[in-house]
């Protein structure tokens, strides 16, 4: 009968981390409508390409060698073989107690891994929209994917040690499901891209003026955005790392309410803050609120409670719109605004992770963000930096203005709508 337990345990602990897999792959197709959204029609079907083929370049590359970099064990060539029966029922007897810990199929724990992965990627590609060369970001891809995101990921939830030299976990750092391990690391990436791309043409004048470029599809924005409020759900639920007792099904419980309670309580604040500045109701700056929150709750959805989430949901919401004010007066140029949504937000919660988590450290926290972000700032820079003396990262200033659809892709997202000329 115990036996029959463990088992069903076992099943249902890998069947909810593929379910939370599938819901995090699904914020993708998120991304991918809410940068279609937000960027002009005559670049909708080159952001388009870069999302779908990113998320592939993004699976290929930690099966390679991003998961062997960050767990130890090359699955690409030796696969996960059959479930070692006897060796996950000795587990379980060892510790005396089915509640005790997780167990599950490790090709589930692969596959939970890698989107997150494709996230951070995700990120990267709306920063740099509108005037980058499709194969210099899927050039980068690779590197990002396969070394620069995996040896984080490897000083964080890996547990090994940063260049020899220190443990964060052994400092106090915590991280429950990526607010810097994926989002602030993939704005670190974009970041740096963005300083060495330089701003779209026209965008900001000879006398300090910022002009607005609308996005070509505000519904499809709109709809990006709830498929990734939807998707962040296996994001940070996923993340308990388990469901079949207990205690487990009610931390889920509390993650999915905290995860929502902090995006509703960003989209109100940045709606609010919107018309507070501007005198409008801003869309792009709700929908973006909505995300600042989901990202700020990442770092610890499981510990506070529903007040708390939502005013910490708030607190993303104001400073995601105060943030991309900020970068443009900087000239900035961010066209989705992912920089602060998922970079300034993310070290945002961060930091707010000690106030209900005894076992996290200010201190450490703040060793641990600038860890992640001075890694992957300046590795990205590099590899930029490469990319642009090897190959360029940008097109020419006629395919910036004809749409980078066009040179790039050679169609039109909109052909019966839309003329680049």
């Amino acid at each position: 009968m115990e036996n029959s337990v463990f088992h069903l345990q076992y099943a249902i602990d890998t069947f909810y981390f593929l379910v939370c897999g599938a819901l995090v792959m699904w914020m993708a197709a998120g991304f991918a409508m809410l940068e279609s959204g937000l960027v002009r029609a005559k670049n909708t079907t080159e952001i388009l390409t870069k999302n779908v083929a990113l998320f592939a370049v993004a699976c290929t590359m930690y099966l390679v060698c991003g998961y062997a970099i960050m767990y130890g064990g090359n699955i690409f060539l030796s696969g996960m073989g059959e479930v070692d029966v006897a060796g996950v029922l000795g587990e379980y007897a060892e510790r005396g107690d089915f509640e005790g810990g997780s167990i599950y199929s490790g090709a589930s724990d692969f596959f939970f891994q890698v989107v997150f992965v494709a996230t951070a990627m995700s990120i990267v590609s709306g920063a740099v929209a509108e005037r980058m060369k499709l194969w210099a970001f899927l050039a980068f891809a690779v590197v990002m994917t396969g070394f620069i995101y995996p040896m984080e990921g490897a000083w964080t939830w890996g547990g090994a040690d940063v260049f020899g030299m220190y443990n964060l976990g052994d400092l106090g750092f915590s991280d429950f499901a990526g607010s810097g391990i994926v989002h602030m690391a993939g704005a670190a990436a974009a970041l740096a891209g963005v300083i060495l791309l330089g701003a779209r043409k026209g965008k900001y004048g000879p006398n300090g003026e910022i002009r607005a470029f609308p996005g070509a599809n505000m519904p499809l924005a709109a709809l990006g955005t709830f498929i990734l409020w939807l998707g962040w759900f296996g994001f940070n639920g996923g993340s308990v790392l388990k469901l079949g007792d207990i205690a487990s099904a009610h931390s889920v419980a509390m993650v999915f309410l905290n995860t929502n309670a902090a995006a509703a309580g960003g989209a109100i604040a940045a709606l609010i803050t919107a018309r507070i500045m501007f005198g409008k109701a801003d869309l792009t700056m709700l929908l973006n609120g909505a995300i600042a929150g989901l990202v700020v709750i990442t770092a610890e959805p499981s510990t506070p409670s529903a007040l708390v989430a939502t005013i910490w949901g708030a607190l993303g919401g104001v400073l995601v719109v105060l943030s991309i004010v900020t970068l443009d007066k900087l000239r900035i140029d961010d066209p989705v605004g992912a920089i602060s949504a998922h970079g300034v937000c993310g070290f945002l919660g961060l930091m707010l992770v000690p106030v209900t988590n005894d076992g996290a450290a200010f201190s450490g926290q703040l060793i641990g963000a600038l860890t992640i972000f001075v890694w992957v700032f300046v590795a990205s820079l590099i590899v930029w930096g490469i990319l642009k003396a090897v190959i360029g990262i940008r097109v020419s200033e006629e395919d910036e203005y004809e749409g980078v659809d066009l040179s790039e892709c050679g169609m039109e997202a909109y052909p019966e709508f839309v003329s680049s000329k």
